[in-house]
């Protein structure tokens, strides 16, 4: 293995890097979403059902999560222009495809090559703000380019409605290929490589055994919210996909070249942070899951109401972004994350006893405060990990820490729908029971629901205090560096650098 010189970042522009790289990452998050509402029209238009047709989601879910780990090698193998070049061509190529699709098989390969290049743009441009930013100016600037990934899904199905509503369906492809078209040039022209690049192998038998392992556990969890935990297809998935785990995890920790270097949980502050992410990621998707379906199902709100009601909520966590991450900066995560859960966990109590009569305004305020609580964690909680790996490992913890937090939202939806779903039934039966009647009635039935909404709520609150217990074990220490780690890691052969202070 051979490594290249450090990069001198000192010339680089960085906010011309980032601007380029933000757009990129913006156009992918925005495409995660934008399909959501456009499924019933496809159906009739393609001539396929429902189940067929929620593959475009769950497809690009599943490419997504099975790419990031990828990135890991990716990083290390190619320059930064090369890899992100090559992603946003793979997007564009895709983008095409499902632009000129006359048909459904060819509508899902081209979301899928688009999933492909989407999966390495967000761990890419962790890792370029971790190669040109000091550790005490990281948390300003991850907080910045989270604003992309917050507001692009959330505007995408109100901007596809409206495409819906006046033009065919092919114009939100072709809407998006001439601005794909500029990303490209400008990152031909701008882009600079940021980080050095490691002459790595390919292991393919990690590959195989990590797309194994994740894609399937992703598919297990996102058909298990809806056909339920015993269901044979979501056993033998979430069976093969443990097994494929078990098998890439042990190949990881005895290979002296690892594909995904796993030992980077030998930092107690990261694999702390990372438990924390996954209980405060299973929380976040309350909102996203939960909060709907009460509205729609429960309460008869249209879509379009419940997108404003979430409005509000997501515009202020995209403004808090920045400004949390510049505190974290000076203050560290532990304070920002004890005061975000417990914001967290104020606003949750009221929708543990939700009713059909709970107010909109009421709802409104409760999201939005949420909202804010989740502002001060995200950015803190996964910048404070990640800031105490070496640098040969940033690219390592950026992949594990993204792959986690895929993983953590499958199993969040389909634990809090199968929680809601099954409360909701026995809730209708000891109704049926107390009221002594043969026929299930509309008002029975949305009662049982709220009441089965609510206990779902119960289990959210849970993990939240489960987060805030262990966000008082959270400390700021000083950034590690390759010497400091280098024991850990006697396989990295070359001459030693020093992170970047």
């Amino acid at each position: 293995m051979s490594i290249t010189k450090g990069i001198d970042n000192s010339s680089i522009k960085k906010g011309t890097i980032l601007f380029i790289m933000i757009l990129g990452v913006s156009l992918a998050a925005l495409n995660q979403t934008i399909m959501i509402v456009a499924i019933p029209e496809l159906m009739i238009d393609l001539d396929v059902s429902a189940s067929i047709a929620q593959w475009l989601t769950t497809g690009y879910m599943l490419v997504n999560g099975v790419m990031i780990p990828v990135t890991a090698f990716l990083m290390q193998r190619f320059t930064t222009r090369e890899l992100f070049q090559s992603s946003m061509l793979l997007f564009l190529v895709g983008t095409i495809i499902s632009a000129i699709a006359a048909n459904f098989p060819v509508l899902l390969t081209g979301r899928l090559i688009q999933a492909a290049g989407a999966g390495i743009m967000i761990p890419l441009l962790m890792n370029v703000v971790f190669a040109l930013f000091p550790a005490n100016k990281r948390g300003g600037v991850m907080g910045t380019i989270s604003l992309p990934i917050i507001f692009a899904p959330a505007f995408g199905p109100t901007l596809a409605g409206y495409i819906l509503v006046n033009y065919p369906w092919k114009i939100m492809f072709y809407g998006m290929l001439p601005l794909v078209v500029v990303v490209i040039v400008l990152g031909y022209y701008c882009l600079k490589n940021v980080s050095e690049r490691v002459d790595v192998k390919l292991d393919m038998v990690s590959v195989i055994l990590s797309t194994i392992g994740f894609g399937a556990m992703l598919y297990g969890f996102s058909r298990a919210g809806t056909e339920g935990w015993l269901n044979i297809e979501v056993l033998i998935s979430l069976i093969v996909g443990m097994l494929g785990l078990l098998l890439f995890t042990r190949r990881q920790l005895t290979s002296e070249r690892p594909f995904l270097d796993l030992r980077a949980f030998r930092n107690h502050m990261f694999s702390l942070t990372t438990i924390i992410n996954i209980a405060i990621t299973i929380v976040m998707f309350a909102d996203m899951m939960l909060l709907p379906l009460y509205l729609q199902n429960a309460r008869d709100f249209s879509a379009m109401e419940t997108g404003l009601l979430l409005l509000p909520g997501t515009l202020l966590m995209g403004f808090l972004m920045p400004i949390t991450g510049k505190l974290f900066d000076r203050y560290g995560a532990k304070w920002l994350c004890i005061i975000g859960i417990i914001i967290i966990i104020a606003t949750t109590l009221s929708f543990v006893n939700l009713t059909s009569s709970t107010s909109y305004i009421f709802l409104m305020l409760l999201s939005t405060g949420r909202r804010i609580g989740m502002a001060l964690i995200i950015t803190p909680i996964q910048t404070a990990g990640l800031n105490q790996l070496p640098s040969k490992l940033y690219a390592h913890g950026i992949a594990i820490s993204n792959t986690i937090r895929q993983v953590a939202g499958a199993v969040g939806t389909s634990l809090l729908v199968t929680i809601m779903v099954n409360r909701t039934t026995a809730h209708l039966s000891e109704a049926i029971a107390e009221d002594k009647v043969d026929t299930v009635t509309q008002n029975l039935m949305i009662e049982a629901s709220i009441q089965g909404t609510n206990d779902a709520y119960f289990v959210v609150l849970v993990f939240a205090l489960l987060a805030l217990l262990l966000s008082f074990f959270i400390k700021r220490v000083h950034t590690a560096t390759n010497e400091e780690r280098e024991p850990a890691m006697k396989w990295v052969p070359g001459k030693k650098s020093q992170i970047q202070e």
